[in-house]
């Protein structure tokens, strides 16, 4: 048994806003979850993106941020155009004047780059090429194992790892790694048909419920865990399970 990522969840202001300039962005559908959730689906290579609605603020760096791919300089500037007419602005994260990546914001700050074209490390990988995330290689291993996903980098304590299937890769990026800041406000929401059979074996991979471990009961509801870096995570039945056991 191993969980599925089911989206990268951010914690925002205007679930609505957000889940529309992405939408239009990644030309996909937006569905509304509940009053306060957006989900912008993904699918078995393109990785999700769900929106929740918090009154809470960004304390510190965000957590990961997201790599788009270009096929071309045209596309790369079309990519920029698109997001700047969708609401989203120019972003200083102290990149280089003469950097071949671009680096943006969506409505409420999360970054983004928009990745040059003739990008080894990402080609073939689909618009959304990577979730680039702040975290030790320790953490890239427990990934590994968690979702089930092979290793596709493993150099320098920067580590990768991609669906056998392929699409959106996932990237920790090695020490220095920030302290957390308050609730961590971008985390993975994974789905499992068991959620305490899976928190457990997350558990003997490195990963800390946040709460009682031994309180989980079968059929229990989502879970919040940490990894080994103490980055906080989501684990929740999967809908598709529930539908065909209803």
């Amino acid at each position: 048994m191993v969980s599925r990522l089911d989206a990268v969840s951010f914690d925002v202001r205007d679930q609505a806003l957000v889940s529309a300039f992405w939408a239009g962005l990644l030309d996909r559908e937006v569905v509304a979850e509940a009053a306060d959730v957006a989900l912008v689906p993904g699918d078995e290579t393109q990785v999700g993106l769900r929106f929740e609605r918090s009154a809470s603020r960004q304390v510190g760096p965000r957590r990961l941020h997201l790599h788009l791919t270009s096929t071309s300089l045209e596309d790369q500037a079309r990519t920029v155009e698109r997001i700047l007419d969708l609401g989203g602005r120019h972003f200083d994260a102290g990149q280089e004047q003469d950097a071949t990546f671009v680096v943006m914001a969506d409505p409420e700050g999360n970054e983004l780059c928009v990745i040059e074209p003739g990008n080894d490390y990402l080609a073939g990988t689909g618009p959304l090429g990577e979730v680039s995330c702040d975290g030790t290689r320790a953490v890239g291993l427990f990934w590994r194992d968690a979702l089930g996903w092979p290793l596709v980098w493993d150099e320098n304590d920067e580590t990768a790892v991609q669906s056998p299937l392929g699409g959106t890769k996932v990237a920790w990026g090695g020490p220095p790694v920030e302290p957390q800041h308050g609730r961590t406000r971008q985390r993975f929401d994974l789905v499992t048909d068991d959620v305490a059979a899976e928190s457990a074996r997350l558990v003997s991979l490195g990963a800390s419920v946040v709460g009682d471990l031994q309180g989980l009961e079968e059929g229990a509801g989502a879970v919040e865990l940490t990894d080994p870096d103490g980055t906080a995570f989501v684990l929740r039945p999967d809908a598709r399970t529930v539908r065909r056991s209803s």
